[in-house]
């Protein structure tokens, strides 16, 4: 301190001076290497390191794939004509029957009283078409002997003809009670298999009312729903392949033979209907067989994992990169499985895709590559 004192003023003028400069550059120094660090973190956090995959060239047949169920070609619901109570059931499920074979009765006892009250009728008026034909008879021979006017021999005329009409009237309805009487009888219109039974012995079945289905020996079909997406596809696939659940070692090929005009209100998919032009002998009614639909001609296609897949709301995306920047594309999915799925259109061969973190992406952002070809 007393050195301090003792140095001129001029000398202190100087020595403050050059503490102030001092401590002016390191201030300076200090604050440029703080920005300098700063700006490299930045730049350090703008450039993600990102798995990538570049496209390959592939392709392949589009191919759709749907479960169904063996049918047969013709199925018919058999019902009774007549209302009444079943007496008898000679089928059970899965029966094989032949055309005219008895399947089930019902109390033909009613049916046979109106019959019988029927042709007691037809009796009644066949007995007063008699009595007025012996009466027309004479009388005509009376009006020749000019003993009766013409007058009276039109009122017999005219009670002979009522009294046929009433015989002819008679007859048609004991014909139609001997027809329900018929009806109390349900037989097979044609040989198959019984697929259901919906009525048992003692039930009161009405007119009308389906008891039996019975499937008709001979061509086979299988039943397959299709989303309302598909339907021109499937009316324009070129080749159908038919595999079976129970029977992996065979295979049928199919066509279409028909496609329901309206979706179903409840699973809004329409029926199709694939008729099977080879059918193993071994295929029962039933089983479960997988339809294949495709077309002949090869699409494009890119396989790429699952990872890959950018969801955009209801559109699917990829990151595409370009000159070390990404930038999302809207594509087209086909069969996906395993962890891959498959793009049928949307990228080119040689382009270069982020295959991992996709939802950590934002457009334009730079990133560091990194990766193998698909």
């Amino acid at each position: 301190m007393q050195a301090l004192d003792q140095l001129s003023k001029t000398q202190k003028r100087k020595l403050y001076y050059g503490l102030a400069g001092i401590l002016i550059v390191a201030s300076i120094a200090g604050g440029v290497n703080w920005y300098s660090h700063r700006q490299t973190k930045i730049a350090v956090e703008d450039i993600a390191s990102v798995q990538t995959s570049v496209i390959g060239a592939s392709t392949a047949a589009a191919e759709y794939t749907y479960s169904g169920e063996i049918r047969g070609r013709y199925e018919s619901r058999l019902s009774f004509q007549v209302n009444g109570k079943v007496i008898k059931r000679n089928v059970e499920l899965g029966s094989s029957v032949k055309a005219g074979d008895l399947l089930m009765q019902i109390d033909p006892r009613d049916l046979q009283q109106l019959v019988n009250s029927a042709s007691a009728q037809v009796s009644s008026s066949e007995s007063q078409l008699k009595l007025a034909e012996s009466n027309l008879s004479r009388y005509q021979q009376l009006y020749e002997h000019g003993v009766v006017s013409k007058a009276v021999l039109d009122q017999f005329q005219t009670a002979y003809d009522v009294a046929l009409s009433a015989t002819r009237h008679t007859s048609a309805q004991l014909s139609e009670g001997v027809n329900q009487y018929g009806y109390s009888s349900l037989y097979a219109d044609h040989s198959g298999i019984i697929s259901s039974v919906t009525a048992e012995i003692g039930q009161i079945v009405g007119s009308g009312q389906p008891v039996l289905t019975l499937v008709w020996d001979g061509e086979r079909e299988v039943e397959i729903n299709v989303p309302e997406n598909r339907i021109e596809e499937v009316r324009k696939t070129q080749k159908i392949k038919i595999t079976f659940w129970a029977l992996p070692n065979s295979s049928a090929e199919g066509k279409v033979r028909e496609i329901s005009p309206m979706a179903d209100p409840l699973t809004r998919t329409y029926k199709v209907r694939i008729s099977i032009l080879n059918p193993p002998p071994e295929i029962n009614l039933g089983m479960t067989a997988s339809v294949t639909l495709s077309k002949n001609e090869a699409q494009a296609t890119a396989i790429v994992p699952l990872s890959a897949i950018y969801q955009n709301g209801d559109t699917p995306c990829v990151w595409v990169v370009s000159d070390d920047m990404i930038v999302l594309r809207q594509v087209k999915t086909g069969k996906f499985g395993n962890g891959i799925i498959e793009i049928t259109s949307g990228l080119q061969q040689g382009e270069r895709i982020v295959t991992a973190g996709v939802h950590k992406l934002s457009e334009g952002q730079k990133v560091k590559l990194g990766g193998d070809s698909l």
